[in-house]
């Protein structure tokens, strides 16, 4: 995953200095935005790999930022934030960010971050053959997604969340199952972050198709399965 591009974004010299420092020295090729402007720009003509983004940004803030970055961009988003209230942090994901670290944080545990959603990104384009239930069709080599016969744009989070899913229609799993499977994360701190995913997916498969019923099916009291009908 060396020469991979990484985009660090935040308004604080010391952090982005920081934070390149380290990725670099893992083989990391670093740009610096210190805003959320400057940072579209960058994502649109550099073409990054991975984004690091900072929660408070002066002028656009990093929740902005991230929400227009994915009406067309599905790059991989890890948001910094100084705040500690999980509302902030599942708003985030639900804007698309693929994980999140709280200040103060180290940076090796941002380095382990970016290598564990780059490394889940290349595990799912890996041959896998094609999972098709219902109207639902993932190509796992090219990491892409149809449902009802329409392209679905997902982040590298919800497509490795619904591929687990897919696999196995009518099996029911638990948040923490899910977080394991899909995310090789094992806190069950996190696991309010499986229905932040949840929600956008089901706002996705939704808005494609409206009068059919939505297959991703909440079992109270224990998890989540996909219908195939």
């Amino acid at each position: 995953m060396r020469d991979k591009k990484i985009l660090v974004v935040d308004d604080e010299k010391k952090i982005c200095d920081l934070l390149k420092a380290y990725l670099e020295k893992d083989g990391y090729d670093v740009m610096i935005a210190n805003d959320g402007k400057q940072a579209l720009d960058l994502a649109k003509t550099q073409n990054p790999d991975l984004v690091v983004l900072d929660l408070n940004l002066p002028g656009m803030d990093g929740l902005d930022a991230c929400k227009t970055l994915r009406t067309w961009s599905k790059v991989p988003v890890i948001m910094l934030t100084a705040r500690d209230e999980e509302t902030d942090k599942i708003v985030g994901l639900e804007l698309g960010a693929d994980d999140y670290v709280t200040k103060p944080f180290s940076p090796r545990e941002v380095v382990a971050r970016v290598k564990a959603v780059l490394r889940r990104l290349e595990e799912g384009k890996q041959p896998d053959d094609h999972i098709s239930v219902g109207d639902l069709i993932l190509d796992m080599a090219q990491h892409e997604a149809m449902y009802t016969g329409k392209q679905l744009q997902l982040t590298p989070r919800e497509f490795s969340l619904i591929a687990v899913l897919a696999r196995n229609p009518g099996r029911v799993y638990t948040r923490l199952q899910l977080l394991e499977q899909a995310f090789n994360e094992y806190y069950e701190g996190y696991e309010r972050t499986v229905d932040a995913h949840i929600k956008n997916i089901r706002q996705k498969l939704t808005k494609l198709a409206p009068a059919v019923s939505n297959p991703l099916v909440t079992v109270h009291g224990v998890g989540y399965k996909f219908e195939k009908e």
